[in-house]
């Protein structure tokens, strides 16, 4: 019985996680963990947050486009907005042109409960920024984007 020819690893590693995949997804898991603890007592979700904070910044964009800003399917993103919208913190036409998005707002409930969790969620990104000599956090950001860049990825989010 022959066996296969070893795969060579892309770079010195040990076992799986001295992986840069495996450590990108051990920080993506905790940043998740903790972004889920402290957007629950704000009454939101991680993809609900996102949302709030895309429309902050750009009121009116389509379910598309929160969904490739929130990395979530189309699909997800229309679970989330009707979710918001019940909670009264986004606003939506009732019908629009044909064929047209419902574009979505924030409300005032929504502008005053995005403050409170925003101050929570850039708490836990402080804590991250702090782990990381200041001078290398710009080289960290940059090296993050050449390699979401070179895996083709522009949104993180196929549906």
């Amino acid at each position: 019985m022959s066996h296969p020819e070893p795969v060579v690893p892309p770079h010195p590693a040990q076992d799986i996680t001295e992986h840069v995949g495996y450590r990108l997804k051990r920080s993506a898991a905790a940043l998740r963990g903790a972004m889920d603890k402290a957007l629950r007592g704000h009454g939101l979700t991680v993809p609900q947050y996102a949302c709030l904070e895309l429309l902050d910044e750009r009121p009116g964009l389509s379910n598309a486009d929160l969904a490739r800003g929130a990395f979530v399917t189309r699909q997800s993103m229309n679970v989330v907005l009707r979710g918001l919208q019940d909670a009264g913190l986004i606003r939506r036409p009732a019908t629009t042109e044909h064929g047209r998005a419902l574009p979505a707002h924030l409300t005032d409930e929504g502008s005053r409960r995005l403050a409170g969790a925003r101050s929570a969620v850039y708490a836990i990104e402080r804590r991250m920024v702090e782990a990381i000599p200041p001078r290398r956090l710009a080289a960290l950001l940059a090296d993050l984007d050449r390699m979401a860049d070179a895996l083709g990825d522009e949104s993180g989010n196929d549906g």
